[in-house]
């Protein structure tokens, strides 16, 4: 194992040199799962992500979307939480996931304006959009940083199921 300081600074993760070679950066609106042992890193504003585990798989998925709904218009894409979220958990179970087994953890939603409109407030719909949609498929939350006014950085292990959380300190402009 090496030991190696976040591109941010303020934490430092310890990453097998195995694993350091399938690290992954996640980019807003993918899904990223694998039955392989990944290190998957996003970084969050008002976006969200969930991350899913199976720990008798050893396996998980993250996905990482921008707003909460799909609007039926264009590309049905992971750029929505309702397309999202429902094709994550597809990809668990296509890996050979049980539904049972799965938990998970919810991240972002951070509310970056300074004035918050229906149409601003996209951090506070994207978290319960997240929590409403996991509570309806059955899916226990077992862990969660959510909202406020800073961004975060998150490394999820697929193979562990942990998170590594940084926050990103808000500025005000």
């Amino acid at each position: 194992m090496s030991e190696k300081t976040s591109s941010g600074g303020g934490f430092h993760e310890a990453v097998d040199a195995s694993v350091e070679s399938r690290k992954v950066f996640l980019h807003a609106g993918m899904i990223f799962s694998s039955l392989k042992p990944h290190v998957v890193v996003t970084v969050l504003g008002s976006c969200v992500s969930v991350c899913l585990w199976d720990s008798g798989l050893r396996a998980g998925g993250i996905n990482h979307y921008l707003v909460p709904f799909w609007n039926g218009e264009g590309l049905m894409s992971p750029r929505y939480g309702n397309v999202a979220i429902r094709k994550l958990i597809s990809k668990m179970l296509s890996l050979g996931g049980k539904r049972e087994a799965l938990v998970a953890k919810v991240f972002g939603g951070a509310s970056l304006m300074t004035e918050s409109t229906l149409f601003t407030c996209v951090g506070e719909r994207n978290i319960a959009l997240a929590l409403d949609v996991l509570a309806q498929e059955g899916i226990p939350i077992v862990k969660q940083d959510v909202g406020g006014k800073s961004g975060r950085r998150i490394v999820f292990d697929t193979q562990t199921g942990s998170v590594l959380m940084k926050r990103i300190p808000h500025i005000q402009r």
